[in-house]
């Protein structure tokens, strides 16, 4: 293996093991994680569920994470629209699509 491959895997592997070191820490005061999500049959994310129970539809929960009341999400604008999406921390389980179904 190349010096170049050993580098970049050691800062990938650190790069993983601190989001899961913050991903672990609590969220901030005020906000609240997605736990499931609801698809169309497209399999296109249409609704989100908050650990406190809440039950979002996709503008509101963009609408959240715009105003910063949901954690580890990010809004992104592409395509003409804006687009809800996990914070890419690479960790796989908690992406919205690997999010259980409500």
């Amino acid at each position: 293996m190349s010096d170049f491959e050993e580098i970049y895997n050691q800062y990938k592997q650190q790069g993983e093991q601190n989001a899961a070191q913050e991903q672990a820490n609590q969220p901030q005061q005020g906000q609240e994680q997605i736990v499931a999500v609801r698809k169309n049959d497209d399999g296109d994310i249409i609704a989100v569920k908050t650990n406190s129970g809440r039950e979002l539809d996709y503008v509101s929960a963009l609408n959240e994470a715009k105003q910063g009341n949901l954690a580890h999400v990010d809004v992104f604008h592409k395509y003409g629209r804006d687009i809800l999406r996990s914070e890419p921390d690479g960790i796989k389980e908690n992406n919205l699509d690997n999010l259980p179904n409500f």
